[in-house]
């Protein structure tokens, strides 16, 4: 069996990234272990990274959130002498599976755009000290940030070389945030992206790849100007006191399948469905936000979005086969709707927001997941609020019509909330809702006027707000049918298929780095000139370069 990929880590156990706190200022060392590759036949040298690196800076952003509210900005700077960060590592991207490649692209830009974001939205900005050559991926890490400042000492550079590397693109956004968040020229940023030596100096500035060209004497006090000048900006309270994110408790059986405390993950291998699903709060909300910061991670609404969150990833990564990702839920949709409300109606308090954004980026996480997606709203279901979310995030979802016999339980419903109609945009910057009913906007404001009703299927159904409704007669050949179908299309044609229909309306920054970019990343990745026995990513360090074949495809 194939090593399974954990996502979940802390500080005690980084070997790649380390941070110093100074009150409102954190600064983030990136200091690779070359020994500490996530898999055995390469080196991490020169600061390049892989999965591993990645999912210790996940680790840090989150925590940075969660338990140092008092962070108002966080200096990213490498702990190396003359290289910031090398990028991608070669050697793990030759010898990766095509699976993983993908995968691991993907999870390097869901990091990069929770730390991007952390500014605007927590208070938490990121400046960027590049110091050595900063190339490739590393490159887009400073990309992501919110300025970056440039020592102007002959050798230190910026580069985004894959092209003419190593047959690739760049694989974190850098193509799109040089044009769309930077700003950058479109010829000038055909000549930067062509070249493998990178930019230096004034012309680093010119160009707009970076925000301050700095002299290496002058170089770590402007570096601590910037980063007070911004931490000045964070809006929390000074005093604001963080939360600890403990291990989350899980156990993994032989069959697949794992188990959390209120997320079930169960596996069927043979039939390539993995059923997810979420328990609903059995305790009433936070009486108030000192209540819910005693919480801390134990309350209901952080801790379902930790567990949730890591069971989509470990699909993601370690269950490639499970082709269809069932999501359910239990429990009482009062009470789910319950526990929204409190955060919707404590936003001003830290904390409360700061799970609301969350579950925003959780909920994103599931939209570019590339798996079929389903929703089954069954008796005993409580998809309100947040969880009626992944019913709107879903490629199909199926809802239980009237009595089912032998079955007790409450009657399906679906109740939407304040919750549903903005707190939890897509990347296309609409909410799902909207994304579902672009061509009809009335349907949003008829949905929105049911707010607060627990929707059975009929009501539902005519809301849209489900594909299809079944009675007991039908329930289960029609889902039977529905999931063998599914079995039978091309893996392939379904990703393709599925990630052109969920993202409709406006294009943005984000959805053309999850869409284009992606996309391109897929094929390219699979292509001989990369990546077979000729490929630029196979002789890549051998002093040959890679023999393309030359025909335009």
């Amino acid at each position: 069996m194939t090593k399974r990929i954990d996502f979940q880590t802390d500080p005690s156990k980084y070997r790649h990234w380390r941070v110093e706190y100074d009150g409102p200022v954190a600064h983030l060392y990136m200091d690779v272990d070359e020994k500490g590759g996530l898999f055995d036949g390469y080196e991490l040298k020169l600061n390049s990274y892989d999965l591993g690196v990645d999912i210790e800076l996940s680790d840090v952003v989150q925590r940075m959130r969660f338990e140092h509210p008092e962070v108002g900005a966080v200096v990213m700077r490498s702990g190396k002498d003359k290289v910031f960060c090398a990028g991608a590592n070669i050697r793990m991207l030759g010898g990766a599976a095509h699976a993983h490649k993908v995968n691991f692209c993907k999870f390097t830009n869901e990091t990069r755009n929770t730390y991007e974001a952390a500014g605007a939205e927590s208070g938490q900005s990121y400046i960027c000290a590049v110091r050595g050559a900063c190339a490739g991926g590393g490159y887009e890490l400073a990309l992501a940030c919110d300025h970056i400042i440039l020592t102007d000492d002959g050798s230190s550079s910026v580069a985004l070389p894959e092209v003419p590397l190593l047959a690739v693109l760049p694989g974190t956004g850098g193509l799109t945030r040089v044009t769309d968040k930077r700003k950058m020229r479109r010829d000038l940023a055909d000549v930067f992206c062509a070249m493998e030596e990178g930019v230096r100096g004034q012309r680093a500035k010119e160009w707009r790849l970076v925000d301050e060209v700095v002299k290496n004497s002058q170089f770590d006090q402007t570096v601590a100007e910037r980063a007070a000048e911004f931490a000045a900006r964070n809006n929390r309270p000074a005093n604001a006191e963080g939360i600890a994110l403990p291990p989350l408790e899980r156990s993994f059986a032989e069959d697949g399948s794992v188990s959390y405390s209120l997320v079930e993950v169960s596996m069927d291998r043979d039939a390539g469905v993995a059923t997810v699903t979420i328990k609903g709060p059995d305790t009433p909300p936070p009486a108030n936000t000192g209540e819910l910061h005693a919480q801390g991670a134990q309350g209901w609404a952080l801790r379902a979005a930790r567990e949730l969150d890591d069971a989509i990833l470990h699909l993601r990564l370690n269950e490639t086969e499970a082709g269809v990702i069932v999501l359910r839920t239990q429990g009482d949709p009062a009470a789910v709707a319950a526990h929204e409300a409190f955060l919707l109606a404590h936003r001003d308090f830290w904390l409360a927001n700061e799970i609301l954004l969350y579950w925003k980026r959780l909920l994103k996480r599931i939209d570019v997941t590339s798996r079929t997606l389903t929703a089954m709203v069954e008796h005993g279901s409580c998809f309100a609020g947040m969880l009626a979310e992944l019913i709107f995030a879903a490629d199909r979802s199926y809802m239980m019509e009237d009595e089912f016999e032998g079955d007790n339980r409450p009657t399906a419903t679906v109740t939407l909330t304040e919750g549903n109609f903005g707190p939890y945009p897509m990347g296309n910057e609409l909410t799902r809702l909207q994304t579902r009913f672009l061509g009809t906007p009335e349907a949003v404001e008829a949905a929105r006027e049911r707010i607060g009703e627990p929707l059975e299927a009929s009501d539902a159904s005519d809301l849209g707000l489900v594909t299809f409704a079944f009675d007991d007669i039908d329930w289960e050949d029609e889902i039977r049918i529905f999931l063998e179908e599914r079995a039978s299309f091309s893996p392939d044609a379904l990703t393709g298929m599925e990630a052109n229909l969920r993202f409709a309306g406006p294009e943005t920054m984000e959805t053309r780095i999850f869409g284009r970019l992606t996309a391109w990343q897929n094929w390219i990745f699979q292509r001989p000139n990369a990546v077979g026995e000729d490929g630029a990513l196979q002789r890549y360090g051998t002093g040959q370069r890679g023999a393309f074949d030359m025909r335009r495809v």
